[in-house]
């Protein structure tokens, strides 16, 4: 068996996942599992439920909770039959788990162990692999007042504690062990703000780990936030910790990352406008409406609300009311809006995480994606400043609790954030002075003007009392009553008394989430899934296994194992049915309690849905690898298995197909992935990963290289897949790298080197040493650089492979312009280009003329380099390959403007420049500084030749 709740308790392994029921079930269960092996008394359930004022049947409540665990944990127990798993006796109710089935079991051996090490790194390194067992806070889809208990209370106590004990133990066993707790280290601060024992470790452990500026950086924020929320001032522990940092050492001022101005370029001169479309049909909440708007009163003397909070159950119509707000208000915040969903209560976990969301939002605002910084508070506080001073509306659609959303509220007033979720947020409210407005069912008068604007309001006063029938048997929830008006506008023969009939028939199935529905919404689901034909029925039910924002049709295809016209075809009746929507065209999406339903249908078929999920993987998987062999034929390629029967990947004509396909179909890669991570083998999780590495560092989305490779990394070491590891380990070490994580990034490296050795694959190896003398160019140790590249090439040449040698030579010869040893590097070029003419590799030659020009360009031998660089470009715009063309074009440009001519000059870096701009590459920011500098002083690049 297997179960989870959401935290640290991670269930145990077994043969099958198993639903856990509404809210008042899964707080039961979470409860019992705190206390596994313990009795809980009657009155601790009771109390646990009903805090204030439990009602008179509560213990019979209780008893069918527990009864109903029973049935879920072990479907096939005969009535009154005695349970393996919940036993009651005098003292109350205990769960059984087997040994170490659950995370928190493990959390406290391994906390446990850390009081008998030997020795500080021991405990810190026990200590460090509790932490990470932790995947958020206690309980996190129950309310909060649940979670408010004393027993999930004293929970995350234990991770407190835990946390304080691996930062002692790490800062007594030095900088690596520090650094390996660093990670969870911030986790815990950004989770637990204002503690300042916690806060105090991360300043000392930043200052272990070399970075005394940010850990001090650190402190100034505290103050900062303890002034302006509490009052307050740092208490001791914190001070005590800034005067730690001052004297470990000199703290070397890095120069911070300053938001561009108006007159940079760097910023989107269009303000963002990401609103989805308004609801052309939208009735009703006219007094919902009327409060939100009063809200707008104190705009301008900054006495509005920052934060808006709509919650309500699903389907009650907390996002269509919000962006039709956001419309009619949206003039009022000329400096444009902000929108992501970031699918909280998506059924396959997919969640969009905060650093994902301030990532889309910076790119939005015009931040380069090289100036994005790597940490999640870094990027925050980024965000905070680029909005300080301006008025923008931002709706983050879908939150699954305040932790989620914390990181993107602005940090001043002026702009307005509206917040949608099936939770009340009441942490917002408190602590953000959020203003709630809480969504019920439509009134009757409401939902009935919603049944006449689809229906029409001839037909609804013809038959008035069966369209109020219709309006109670549906709840009143937007979402139902547009599903039942979408059956009745497409079969108007059908009179609204057949409809109110047809909707008591169905009705008796399990009540939807939580005990405040008004009436069961999956009846209504039912009512519109048993009126489809049986293709349209399974695609719908197929459909519940993909985790990304949308879907489509070729993706639609794979997993109906149908031709794409007749998918269309089935997705068109799907459409008609409201049961999915066209986010574009050929692009479909479905609200989440349908996605939701859809799953439960899912997992009800068993292997079919498995089959089919498989065959979406395989999808992604080998169309992203297409994608990426269009854009680099020559690249290292991982080896695959065939696809499963029926699966139909992608093929790309052209480069930019590829392109186009990888940046849209990049919210569902990173949804597969996570997706992957807790229901697959993690091979997909890897695989994506590793053949889409190369496309993402082209085009220099290095942060979202950085959490693609990690969750590969993450999902390769759980299932115990060592290539997997070694890969991703290589691949995030160069992420790594890219974004300035050098510590980082050479025990990413180291740890992929020691793999490939014990997977005795020497490609592996070499390519790990070439990312290591890439990392050490980068510090500017270009003789350590050397000595990896050497390393490197001698086992391509045990392998014998031409073209791997081709490429360190290349390589090699870059290291010596970088070091200005130019005529080594003439020769090392030379000799790429031989090796790499032998074996066919165009992609390498083109690279290695290019390093021949540029060396040729540094000797003064302008006629020679433009020569070389014609070469190179003449084959980069053969093979397709837009970002080398544009650096060819940019070293063209060089060449020109230190021969004195700036006509020619200025047009290279213009066609580089454009190729950029097309691709959103960070190196376009550095073409435009060349331009502008030569039309503001014609000689000052000459000069500088």
């Amino acid at each position: 068996m297997r179960f989870t709740v959401l935290g640290p308790l991670r269930g145990w392994s077994g043969e099958s996942e198993l639903p856990l029921g509404p809210p008042k079930q899964r707080a039961v269960l979470a409860l019992l599992l705190v206390r596994a092996g313990q009795p809980v008394a009657l009155h601790e359930i009771v109390d646990l439920l009903w805090p204030d004022d439990p009602p008179g049947t509560a213990v019979n409540v209780v008893h069918r909770h527990v009864a109903a665990l029973r049935r879920t944990l072990e479907p096939s127990l005969a009535a009154r039959a005695p349970s393996r798993w919940v036993t009651r006796d005098a003292a109350g109710y205990r769960l059984d788990v087997p040994a170490g089935a659950l995370d928190l079991g493990r959390f406290r051996e391994l906390t446990a162990s850390a009081d008998t090490a030997g020795d500080a790194a021991s405990a810190a390194r026990c200590l460090v692999e509790a932490l990470s067992l932790w995947a958020g806070p206690v309980v996190a889809d129950l309310t909060p007042e649940v979670r408010r208990h004393p027993a999930f209370v004293a929970v995350e106590g234990e991770y407190l504690a835990a946390v304080r004990r691996a930062a002692d133990h790490a800062l007594a066993a030095g900088h690596r062990v520090a650094g390996d707790l660093l990670p969870g280290l911030r986790e815990a601060a950004a989770r637990h703000p204002l503690d300042e024992a916690v806060q105090a470790r991360l300043m000392l452990v930043l200052a272990a780990v070399g970075r005394s500026a940010e850990a001090l950086d650190l402190f100034d924020d505290l103050r900062f936030t303890l002034d302006e929320e509490l009052g307050l001032v740092p208490g001791a522990e914190l001070q005590a910790a800034r005067q730690q940092v001052l004297e470990v050492e000199p703290v070397i001022p890095v120069p911070p990352v300053v938001p561009a101005g108006p007159a940079d370029e760097s910023v989107a001169v269009v303000p963002p406008a990401q609103l989805p479309a308004d609801l052309a049909s939208f009735t009703g909440r006219r007094h919902e409406l009327d409060v939100v708007s009063s809200l707008l009163g104190g705009l301008e003397t900054g006495t509005a609300p920052r934060v808006v909070v709509m919650s309500g159950m699903g389907g009650v119509g907390k996002t269509t009311l919000a962006v039709h707000w956001a419309h009619r208000v949206a003039a009022r915040f000329p400096d444009g809006q902000l929108y992501v969903n970031l699918r909280g209560f998506h059924p396959s976990g997919a969640v969009m995480g905060p650093a994902e969301t301030l990532r889309s939002f910076l790119d939005a605002l015009g931040v380069p994606t090289h100036r994005i910084p790597a940490g999640l508070e870094a990027q925050a506080s980024l965000y905070r400043s680029l909005l300080a001073g301006r008025r923008m509306l931002i709706l983050l659609d879908n939150a699954r609790d305040s932790d989620h959303v914390r990181h993107l509220l602005p940090g001043t007033t002026g702009s307005l954030v509206i917040v949608t979720s099936r939770n009340q947020l009441i942490d917002l409210v408190a602590t953000e002075g959020a203003h709630p407005v809480t969504l019920d069912p439509l009134p009757r008068a409401e939902a009935l003007r919603f049944l006449a604007a689809r229906l029409g309001t001839d037909r609804t006063t013809l038959e008035a009392g069966a369209a109020a029938e219709v309006v109670d048997l549906t709840g009143r929830l937007p979402l139902t009553l547009a599903l039942v008006c979408a059956h009745a506008a497409v079969n108007p023969a059908y009179s609204l008394q057949a409809v109110a009939s047809a909707l008591r028939e169905i009705g008796g199935l399990d009540g939807f989430s939580g005990e405040t529905a008004p009436t069961d919404v999956r009846s209504v689901f039912s009512w519109s899934y048993h009126a489809l034909s049986p293709e349209a029925a399974r695609l719908f039910r197929l459909l519940g296994q993909h985790a990304g924002p949308d879907c489509s049709l070729a993706a639609a295809s794979s997993l109906a194992m149908r031709p794409r016209p007749r998918t269309r075809q089935i997705l068109g009746e799907l459409l008609r049915a409201s049961l999915i929507f066209e986010t574009r065209p050929g692009r479909y999406g479905c609200h989440e309690l349908l996605r939701a339903y859809a799953a439960e249908l899912a997992a009800e078929a068993g292997e079919e849905s498995e089959q089919a999920r498989t065959r979406l993987l395989d999808h992604y998987l080998h169309s992203a690898d297409a994608a990426a062999g269009t854009l680099a034929p020559t690249r290292d390629r991982v080896a695959l298995p065939a696809p499963v029967p029926g699966t139909v990947p992608e093929t790309f004509e052209t480069n930019r197909a590829a392109a186009s396909w990888l940046e849209t179909e990049r919210p569902a890669l990173v949804a597969v992935i996570r997706q992957d991570q807790h229901h697959g083998s993690a091979r997909h999780t890897w695989q994506i990963a590793a053949v889409i590495e190369n496309y993402l560092d082209r085009t220099g989305s290095w942060q979202v290289q950085l959490a693609l490779q990690t969750l590969a990394l993450e999902a390769a070491r759980r299932s115990g897949d060592l290539s997997g590891q070694a890969h991703a380990s290589r691949a995030l070490g160069f992420a790594q790298s890219r974004v300035g994580l050098d510590q980082e990034a050479t025990r990413s490296l180291t740890e992929a080197l020691v793999l490939f050795e014990r997977l005795g694959d020497l490609s592996g190896k070499a390519y790990a040493h070439r990312q290591l003398a890439f990392q050490a160019n980068g510090r500017g140790e270009h003789r350590v650089a050397l000595a990896q590249y050497r390393t490197a090439s001698a086992l391509y040449r045990d392998l014998g492979d031409l073209s791997g040698l081709g490429w360190v030579r290349n390589e090699v010869g870059w290291t010596h312009i970088l070091l200005g040893e130019y005529e080594t590097a003439l020769t090392e070029c030379e000799a790429s280009i031989e090796l790499h003419r032998r074996v066919g590799n165009r992609n390498g030659e083109a690279a290695a003329w290019d390093s021949l020009g540029y060396a040729q360009h540094h000797l003064h031998r302008t006629g020679e380099a433009l020569g070389s660089y014609a070469t190179a470009l003449a084959i980069y715009r053969d093979i397709a390959d837009r970002y080398l063309e544009a650096d060819t074009l940019v070293h063209i440009g060089d060449s020109h403007a230190g021969a004195g001519r700036p006509s020619a000059a200025v047009t290279a870096w213009d066609q580089a420049l454009a190729i950029l701009e097309d691709l959103g590459h960070p190196d376009a920011e550095l073409v435009r500084v060349k331009v502008q500098a030569l039309a503001s002083n014609p000689g000052l690049l000459r000069d500088r030749s």
